[in-house]
């Protein structure tokens, strides 16, 4: 059970911040402007939110150090999990509900050298959002509960990957327990096969 909520929340974090990256690729925003003064403005998500990606990425570098770390650094990487998402979930609420001025001015600014958001907005005919924000969002929602579960339940996981454990528990032993996903990689990454008893002594 331990186990495989050891599982269940690194892929979580890691799903979370592989949405939330993805999501900030694309366009958040479409900018009509008045008078013929350009071309519509797609606005990114880097563009609407510069911070998001950096936010984006140390959410997955948190989610694969969590499978590996000890009990002292699970809490400690748990609640920066909880900050990162409630830093990005602060952050898109904003362009997803509403679409501030400060949102789009950078982009409307490169498109029509115009600056000062009262000046931009003054441009705009009307702004539409996609769904891109919200699907940010709803992952910050994830990496919230995520990050929560692992400092409600990280100092109980078993130790750092069975590289860690002393000593290492070998298959048909009295006190053997299931391996999940991430202990079956440890083990390949240190040239046992799980899958393989060991060979007779």
């Amino acid at each position: 059970m331990i186990r495989r909520a050891r599982s269940s929340a690194v892929l979580a974090i890691l799903a979370a911040g592989a949405v939330s990256t993805l999501a900030a690729t694309q366009t958040w925003i479409h900018v009509a402007l008045t008078d013929g003064a350009a071309a519509d403005v797609a606005v990114a998500g880097t563009a609407a939110i510069p911070v998001l990606t950096p936010l984006s990425l140390a959410v997955l570098a948190l989610g694969a150090a969590l499978s590996i770390v000890g009990r002292v650094l699970r809490i400690v990487f748990g609640a920066l999990t909880v900050a990162a998402a409630i830093g990005i979930a602060l952050l898109t609420a904003p362009v997803a509900f509403d679409a501030p001025v400060d949102a789009y001015a950078p982009s409307v600014t490169e498109t029509t050298g115009i600056t000062g958001d009262s000046s931009v907005a003054a441009l705009v005919a009307s702004t539409s959002v996609t769904g891109w924000p919200i699907a940010a969002l709803l992952a910050a929602v994830v990496l919230l509960a995520a990050g929560s579960f692992v400092l409600v339940t990280g100092w109980r996981w078993p130790g750092g990957g069975r590289r860690y454990d002393a000593p290492r528990r070998r298959a048909g032993t009295a006190d053997d327990a299931p391996l999940d996903a991430i202990d079956s990689w440890d083990d390949l990454s240190r040239g046992d096969d799980p899958t393989f008893p060991d060979p007779p002594r």
